[in-house]
Parts: structure tokens; C-alpha cells; sequence
């Protein structure tokens, strides 16, 4: 039950993080490359970072290069009253996205948040919430810590606010003595590939995922 639990709200996280939409949960209709799901599913490249290469010179040297305002951005764990925020930040920030999109529902959302050791955490920067990041544990023995989901406002993009949310990440799962670090991006959102491997995480397997993978909730 557990695992079928586990299962089920990876997929929601993947269905909305990967523009992949679902219309009518309870027809199961996707919209959006449901043909290339069908017919060849969606390949993912698998990342992850050791947390013993993690240094603190490492640390140190990702800090160096980011500017000291935006080192100043604060997080903070996010409430259910919080909710309208992180819909808001993620529809604006996947606007500007080069994958599908699809508009995160408030029922996904609170079925996301209320899951066991799934955290999610909100960026503010100049009095303005900017960036909301979504944290999980996973593995028999939640060894591996995995970075779901980053959205960061259009505006802010590019400008290190990215950086500090994985500092972040790092301090977070460290506290719980996890690993490694894990986390995915599609074969082609070359953009998100990058940023990720900037912050030291290599690739180390290739998913390929079909329509059943991106299930959202069932009726």
C-alpha cells in the first residue's frame, strides 16, 4: 500500500512538472503529447549528486558566484495557506517554459503537500515571493533526497535565485543524513539539464516513461 501510495504521487509531481495535463481525472485524458506517450513514451535523464562531494569548499565556490543581494533571499516552509502562492508562482513560471504546460490544480497541490516527507519551500527576494522548490525522500531507507520540482518567476530567472534554492536543498537533506541527491529533466529541456549539472549533479541513467507514469490522481 505504501509503495502504491508513493507511486501515485510521483506521478502527480511528474504529470505537472513535465507540462503533461490530464483534463478529466476520472476519463484519464491527456492532453499534450499523448501520441509520443503512446507510441515512445518520454525519455528522462536521471542526475544525482553524492552528498560526500559536497563540500564546504564547493559550497563556497557556487556562493562566490552569486550575487550577495540574492544570497540575501529568504525560505521558508510553506503552509496550506500558502497554496494560492505556489499556484500562482508555478503558473507564471512554466508560462515561459519551452515544454507543454499545464495549469497545476489546487487538489493536485494539497494531495502533494499532505504526502509524508514531501516538503515545500518558498524563495522570497526583495519583499516579493519569487521561487517555490518541492523536496522528497525516497529509497527502502529515504537515503536518497530528490529535488521534485524548482519554478522560479520569469523575471528572476537566471539570476542565481536557482543556485540559492539548491544551497538550500543541500543544508536540508544533509540534516537528515541522506546520501545522495537525485533529481530528473527531460531529454530536451536542455536549459534545466545544465543548470543542474552547474550544480555538480551527473547523469546516470535514462528513463523513458509512458502514459501510465504520468498518471494524476484517481477518482
Amino acid at each position: 500500500m505504501e509503495e502504491s501510495k508513493s507511486k501515485s504521487k510521483i506521478r502527480i509531481i511528474r504529470a505537472y512538472f513535465s507540462g503533461i495535463e490530464k483534463r478529466d481525472k476520472k476519463k484519464e485524458i491527456l492532453r499534450n503529447l499523448s501520441s509520443q506517450l503512446a507510441e515512445k513514451g518520454m525519455q528522462y535523464t536521471q542526475m544525482r549528486l553524492p552528498v560526500s562531494k559536497i563540500t564546504p569548499k564547493i559550497e563556497e565556490d557556487l556562493k562566490s558566484k552569486i550575487e550577495a543581494h540574492i544570497l540575501n533571499a529568504k525560505i521558508r516552509l510553506a503552509g496550506e495557506e500558502d497554496f494560492e502562492i505556489i499556484l500562482d508562482l508555478y503558473n507564471k513560471a512554466w508560462m515561459t517554459s519551452r515544454e507543454p504546460y499545464s495549469r497545476l490544480t489546487f487538489e493536485s497541490l494539497k494531495y502533494i503537500y499532505n504526502y509524508p516527507d514531501t516538503k515545500i519551500f518558498i524563495a522570497k527576494l526583495y519583499g516579493i515571493d519569487v521561487a517555490f522548490m518541492i523536496l522528497d525522500l525516497e529509497g527502502s531507507e529515504k537515503e536518497f533526497g530528490v529535488i521534485s520540482a524548482l519554478a522560479v518567476l520569469p523575471r528572476f530567472q537566471s539570476k542565481g535565485i536557482g543556485k540559492v534554492m539548491g544551497l538550500f536543498a543541500w543544508s536540508y537533506f544533509n540534516q537528515l543524513s541522506v546520501k545522495e541527491l537525485r533529481c530528473e529533466v527531460h531529454e530536451k529541456n536542455l536549459v534545466s539539464f545544465n543548470f543542474i549539472k552547474s550544480l555538480g549533479f551527473q547523469e546516470f541513467d535514462k528513463k523513458i516513461y509512458k502514459i501510465k507514469d504520468f498518471q494524476t490522481i484517481e477518482a
